[in-house]
Formats: structure tokens, C-alpha cells, sequence
């Protein structure tokens, strides 16, 4: 009987040993590592990962920039990360997940970290959030690269999305959240402001698709081509548009046109000596080829 449970143990213990593996997974990024496979890696980089959340969430900059490389945290990285850390409270950052991997033919180690974080700040924001977050540690177990991704928590002051698109009459997208699009609109408005107070007509007219309709404050709308907008500022001895916000919308879950609301103060000086001053809300409406194909526009006097 011995002898029979010695041998089923050993053919138990040959078996697990020739199904376990010590690597597996694959990287399918370009380049000199595709294909390679990952293995465990040092642990080291697992309790470093943990020493660098401690300082996280005592808010200790000195201590937590010790853990990143300096040509990773550049010239101004430790004050840009004194200042964020401290407009908080406080912020906790508890990792619950964490795994070390390495590549094969790297020296670095991937550390793989699943985390709660409560950011606490004090202009009375707060943020709950569920994070997955990769850490890059080089050979001198110093954080060279970092990438976030994250679930927001219900309870948070501020989402990704929100209010409700309702439209003049019932369609398809009737009753939708508003999400933020990023598709460069905001670098294009404020281009677009720069260009029209040097009144450099070619610049100005670079975002229009080819012909646009401008809805003016009074209610009068003109469809205008490109090639003829140089006639906008024949009157204008000279302009000042100052934007107060940029906000770059669409609803959620449909293509990628988007609505940008615009709210500014123009001053306007004409040839003849007279000025118009009025403070304006905007919509410039970006098609799928990110061209502003009409604008509708309201304004009251100061």
C-alpha cells in the first residue's frame, strides 16, 4: 500500500512539474521584443511599487521622486508634482493587486498594479477612483515609463459625461448624455481667435470647410465660401476677441462631429470711428473632416 501511494504521489508530482511553466503571455508590440513571452519578475519591484504608494498618500514629494528617474520626472517634474499633491487634503493610493513581470530579453521590470485612490482637494472636489496602472522600473529600479487607466466611481464630484441632449424635435439621439470631444477643436478655436485679431484673413479661413453659414446674434444667416471671407474685416480698423471658455461637446455614442460653445467679449473698432462691444456665446460646429461648417451666435451689451 505504501509503495502504491509513493508512486500515484510521484506521478502527481511529475505531472504538475510538466504543466507548470515559468513564462507565457506575448508581446505583440513592433519591434525587437515581438513576440517574446513574460516571465515573473523580481519582487523588489513589487515592495518599491508599495513604498511609492506610502509617499503617494502621505503627499511626500522628496520621498516619492526618489522612486522615478529623473529624465523621466524632467526639468520641472518634482515642483509640477509638489504643487498637484499639495492642492490636496489629502489622497490615498491602496494598491490591491500587484504583479511583477518581466519580458524576455529586457532588463526591466513591468510592475502591473489594480489600486483604490480618494483624492480629497481643496477647493472641495473629490475623486474615487478604480485604477489599473503599468510602472515601467529600469535596471536601477527607478520609474522610467507609468500608464493609467481607470473606472470612475459613482460617488465623484465631475464625470466623463453628463446633462442631456434633447434637440428641437424628438430623433434618435434624443435623451443622450454630452460627452467632451478631443479631436484638436480647442487648439483650433484659439488659433482661429489669434488669426482674426491680426485679421490674417488665409489663416483665418484655414478651419472653414468650403462654404460655411454664419448665424449671427440677430438672426440673420449667411452662407459664406472660404475664398470670400477676407470680406469680413472690410469694415474693421481693427479687432479684440478674448475668449472666457472653450467647451468642445457631442453626444454620446454617435460619430464624430462635435459642437464647440465659445463664450467671449469682442471689441470691434471700425474705419468710420465707431466701436461694437458685446459679450458673445458661440457654437462652431466641427463636420467628421474636423471643419467648422456653421457658427450660431448670441450676444448681449455691456
Amino acid at each position: 500500500m505504501k509503495l502504491l501511494f509513493k508512486g500515484i504521489f510521484l506521478l502527481l508530482t511529475t505531472v504538475l512539474f510538466v504543466n507548470c511553466t515559468s513564462s507565457g503571455g506575448k508581446n505583440l508590440v513592433a519591434g525587437d521584443t515581438y513576440g517574446k513571452t513574460y516571465s515573473i519578475g523580481d519582487n523588489a519591484m513589487s515592495e518599491k511599487l508599495q513604498m511609492l504608494a506610502e509617499a503617494y498618500s502621505m503627499q511626500n514629494t522628496d520621498e516619492l521622486v526618489k522612486h522615478y528617474d529623473a529624465e523621466f520626472l524632467g526639468e520641472n517634474g518634482v515642483e509640477s508634482t509638489r504643487k498637484w499633491l499639495e492642492s490636496m487634503d489629502s489622497i490615498s493610493m491602496e494598491p490591491y493587486v500587484i504583479i511583477p513581470v518581466k519580458l524576455e530579453g529586457d532588463p526591466d521590470t513591468k510592475v502591473l498594479a489594480w489600486s483604490k485612490e480618494e483624492r480629497h482637494y481643496k477647493n472641495g472636489s473629490y475623486e474615487k477612483l478604480d485604477l489599473m496602472e503599468f510602472f515601467n522600473f529600469n535596471k536601477e529600479g527607478k520609474v522610467d515609463k507609468f500608464r493609467q487607466w481607470k473606472a470612475i466611481d459613482s460617488a465623484n464630484f465631475g464625470k466623463s459625461y453628463g446633462g442631456k441632449f434633447i434637440g428641437k424635435k424628438d430623433n434618435e439621439y434624443s435623451g443622450r448624455p454630452l460627452v467632451f470631444s478631443d479631436r484638436n477643436e480647442v487648439e483650433i478655436i484659439e488659433k482661429l481667435i489669434k488669426d482674426y485679431n491680426e485679421m490674417n484673413v488665409a489663416e483665418f479661413a484655414d478651419p472653414f470647410a468650403e462654404v460655411a453659414t454664419l448665424n449671427d446674434y440677430k438672426g440673420n444667416a449667411m452662407k459664406i465660401k472660404k475664398k470670400d471671407m477676407a470680406g469680413i474685416f472690410n469694415d474693421y480698423k481693427s479687432v479684440n476677441w478674448v475668449p472666457y471658455a472653450i467647451v468642445p461637446l457631442k453626444i454620446y455614442n454617435t460619430d464624430a462631429a462635435s459642437g464647440v460653445q465659445v463664450m467671449s467679449k469682442e471689441t470691434r473698432v471700425m474705419k468710420n470711428g465707431k466701436v461694437w462691444e458685446k459679450e458673445l456665446f458661440e457654437i462652431f460646429y466641427f463636420n467628421l473632416e474636423g471643419k467648422i461648417t456653421s457658427m450660431t451666435q448670441f450676444a448681449r451689451d455691456f
